[in-house]
């Protein structure tokens, strides 16, 4: 017998999957059950709506990034931003199927209200570098080195994470000019 858990866990990644192949808004619920093998109330019984499934799917990520930008704003100075990079790359290649779901249903994620929390941890990120007020050439290098360091987890899944992971850091800290 199947524990309830692990129906709900087998849910999220047969939804995961056809997300990332067909979109949020072109897969049903229906066509998720089917591909489980249960019936639609089912389904029902663990996600209330489709709504509902991706926010499982992505709270996960936005609670883990919250606890990272957290702990960098915890700290009685500014943390170094190799640290921030560093924990900033290591986030982002562990939920880089997410990441990817995330950037690939952008009209669903903004009704969920994920892209203004996905920009104020970038706004965030940016103040710990630079502090609570950095210029405009600085929030600009901030976008290309956090959004890149997004972008290559996603181009790169193959690579071997240990280079991938310095060539990115390296990368990041010459985009923020700190190289």
């Amino acid at each position: 017998m199947v524990r309830p858990s692990d129906t709900k866990q087998r849910i999220l990644q047969t939804a995961r999957e056809l997300f990332a192949a067909k979109g949020v808004q072109q897969t049903s619920l229906q066509e998720i059950a089917d591909r489980l093998g249960i019936t639609k109330p089912a389904l029902y019984y663990h996600f209330s709506s489709r709504e509902d499934l991706v926010r499982s799917i992505v709270t996960p990520l936005l609670d883990d990034s919250e606890a990272f930008i957290g702990r960098m704003e915890a700290q009685d100075d500014l943390p170094p931003a190799i640290e921030i990079i560093e924990g900033f790359f290591d986030f982002h290649h562990r939920h880089r199927g997410d990441v990817l779901l995330i950037l690939t249903s952008m009209t669903t994620l903004a009704e969920l209200g994920v892209i203004d929390v996905v920009l104020s941890w970038r706004a965030r990120l940016t103040r710990l570098v630079y502090g609570p007020a950095p210029t405009l050439e600085q929030e600009t290098r901030a976008v290309l080195a956090f959004g890149g360091i997004q972008d290559v987890t996603m181009q790169f899944p193959d690579a071997p994470v240990d280079e991938l992971r310095a060539a990115t850091i390296r990368a990041a800290l010459d985009a923020l000019g700190i190289g």
